[in-house]
Formats: structure tokens, sequence, C-alpha cells
């Protein structure tokens, strides 16, 4: 379910409009893609005859599904899109899969969103009905998405409105999944996006990996790493994607992750208070943090962050990393007690999420464990492709 502020929040990712560091060319499954790293990011361009050769999804328009005007004009930023994330609509899992079914959705989420929320339009980008349709949300979304240069602030996520690409679907997924036609077309969308804005399979997220909510569902939830495989694949980009892309937390996220974090960086001498809000005294911890490791202070937490801050855990430790661990398990439907001990269902519950995510399940907490816990994508989930 969409949650986020209008306007979105200042983000540090302006940086991709600088220069152009380097170029390299890598073979894909549609012909050849040019890696172009901009502001120490990486965006994949695929050549016209990559691009030609994958499928363009139908997206209904804003105007064919009959949408509100906003009450004032959208912002559409001159930075692209870095990451995907997938939330799950929180609606009863109808079984209508009609074209007039999902014209009343989108109808209703932007009466919801601009009546009750108070925000000038539909807050995410796009929306997958449980029929497969693929509509517009917010308005000039699809007109961003086809050129792939720009973006459309939108209201899904707070901290991530400027940056991220925001997908609506159809139903609840806490313990049930996604029909098929609904899956094939989020596919479908989330390839397209990705060849549209030049990155990767890897950077495909959920909501609740940014934001404290039960969206996308634990359920759904479990299948992304299935979701990103089938992304990978089509794109042709499998051997790009790097050993581990954690979750880039920032000021304003909340959530479990952000628990984590806190946690992480009490046990390195700071005293916050363990809130899952990340707020300016954890923006504060992060960057002291970042600056006593030589790392640039800049309150992100990539990669180079997190894994200053994980440590190894095995069978029978104790402490605020186990209870870390268990808070964000639990979260994500394991059957664990938040109680500190490294103990049995602690254990067998690691040993699922590293299955799951493609590593040996010997329910040894190591950085890719870690990285998989706290919603990070690792390369070993594509090792069958």
């Amino acid at each position: 379910m969409v949650d986020g502020r209008q306007d979105g929040s200042k983000i540090s990712h302006d940086q991709e409009r600088h220069g152009i560091s380097r170029r390299r060319v890598i073979k894909t499954a549609f012909g050849v893609a040019t890696v172009v790293a901009a502001g120490g990011l990486e965006f994949w361009r695929l050549t016209p005859s990559a691009r030609a050769a994958g499928a363009i999804p139908d997206i209904i328009g804003c105007d064919a599904w009959g949408a509100r005007p906003p009450s004032e004009p959208v912002a559409v930023l001159d930075t692209r899109a870095t990451k995907i994330l997938v939330h799950h609509t929180a609606y009863p899992n109808s079984t209508d899969y009609s074209l007039e079914q999902a014209y009343w959705l989108v109808r209703d989420i932007q009466n919801l969103h601009m009546d009750t929320n108070g925000w000038i339009d539909t807050g995410q980008h796009f929306t997958v009905s449980r029929g497969g349709y693929l509509l517009e949300g917010r308005h000039r979304s699809l007109e961003t998405l086809q050129t792939g240069d720009r973006i459309v602030r939108a209201a899904h996520c707070p901290g991530l409105n400027s940056e991220s690409i925001g997908i609506e679907n159809e139903g609840t997924y806490i313990d049930t999944l996604p029909t098929e036609m609904l899956w094939n077309s989020l596919v479908n969308l989330c390839v397209y996006i990705c060849q549209q804005y030049g990155f990767n399979a890897n950077n495909i997220f959920g909501h609740w990996d940014f934001r404290d909510t039960d969206c996308p569902g634990i359920a759904f939830y479990k299948t992304f790493p299935e979701l990103r495989r089938q992304v990978a694949q089509r794109l042709g980009l499998v051997n790009a994607i790097p050993a581990r892309t954690w979750p880039d937390q920032r000021i304003t996220t909340t959530g479990p992750v952000v628990r984590v974090l806190q946690r992480l960086l009490n046990l390195q001498g700071s005293q916050l208070v363990v809130d899952g809000n990340f707020g300016a005294q954890t923006d504060s911890a992060v960057r002291a943090f970042q600056a006593a490791r030589g790392i640039t202070a800049d309150g992100y937490t990539r990669n180079d962050t997190w894994e200053k801050l994980v440590m190894p855990l095995k069978k029978d430790a104790q402490g605020e990393a186990v209870t870390a661990i268990q808070e964000i398990l639990q979260h994500k439907g394991y059957a664990v007690t938040v109680n500190g001990d490294f103990d049995f269902d602690t254990m067998k519950a690691v040993k699922e999420m590293q299955e799951l995510h493609g590593l040996p399940p010997n329910g040894l907490v190591d950085v890719d464990s870690w990285c998989a816990i706290v919603g990070g994508i690792l390369k070993a989930e594509f090792k069958t492709l």
C-alpha cells in the first residue's frame, strides 16, 4: 500500500546528472548494452536493437481510464529512477478480472489518495490489476517512463518518492499469492522499467524494505527472488548483478530495516532509541560511523556502510545483533521469539531465509546472510539462471 508525502524528499541521487566517469559494453540476451557509470551509480543503456527485442507492455494511461486531473501540476524531475518498489493495495482479492474492475480499482485508489490522504494525485506510478491489466497511476508517469530520462515525483514511500518507481498490485498478499495474470504483467512491467531507466533486477525491492508497513505482504515478498530472477533472465544481464545490493536507508525511511540499523549502530557506541525511525539522531549516528571508517559521510547506508556494521553470528550467540535479526525475521513471517538468544527457532528461520536467497542453508549469519535478512539482493539468488 502506498505511503508517502506528495512532495517527496531531497535526495543525494541528483548526482546522477554529474559527468560520466566511464563506459563499458556487455552482451545481453537482446544484443549489446552500454554501461554508464555516473556519480558512482551504474546504468544499463540497451541499444535500439536490444530494446526492440524486449516486449513493450500495454499500459493504460490516465486519460483512457478517466482519471481526475491532479489538484496541482505533478513534479517531473530531471533525474532517472534508480529502483522499483513493489506494493500491494491491501484491497480484497477480487475474482473479477475484467477491464471494468481494473478501471474501478485505479479510480478508487485515486479518490482515496486525493480525498482522504490529501495528495495531489494517485500516489504510485503504476498499478497492476488481478486480471493483469497495467494502468498508469500518477499523471505523466507513462510519459516519463517512455523517455527514460526523467521521473515523476510520487507519494508511495517517503524518502524514495523522487527516485523509485512505485508499482501497486491489486490485492492483499499476507498469506496468499497474486494471480498468474497479475504476476506475468508485473514481470513485463519491471522488465520495461529496468530497460528504460537502465538498472538491473537487483534494484527491485518491497515497500517494507524502506517503510514500517505490512506491504507488500509476507507471502508476496517471499516470491521476490523469483520475480527478480525472471526479470534478470529477460534482461539478459544476470552476469552483471553484483554480489550484494543492500537497502540504502536514509533520512525519513522507517521500519524493521531501520531498527536493525539502529541496533547495529548502538553496538558501535551510539545511544539511539530503537524506534525504527530514521530521523536526525540516526542520521547523525550513521554519518559519524561513516566518517570514522573512511566512508563518504552522507547518511546513506549503502553497501560500504552495512558491510562495516554487520558481524558474523552463529548458534548460541546472544545480544543486540541477535535481537535485530529476530525482530526483522518475525516481521517477515518467520516463527521466532525475540529474546536475544540465537536459539533453534532462530537458526531454523535463518536457514529458510538463506535457502530462499540461494545461499547454503547452514544457519551461520555471514555478510551474505545479513544482506538477505535485511532485504538486500544477492547474486546468489540468480545462480540457477
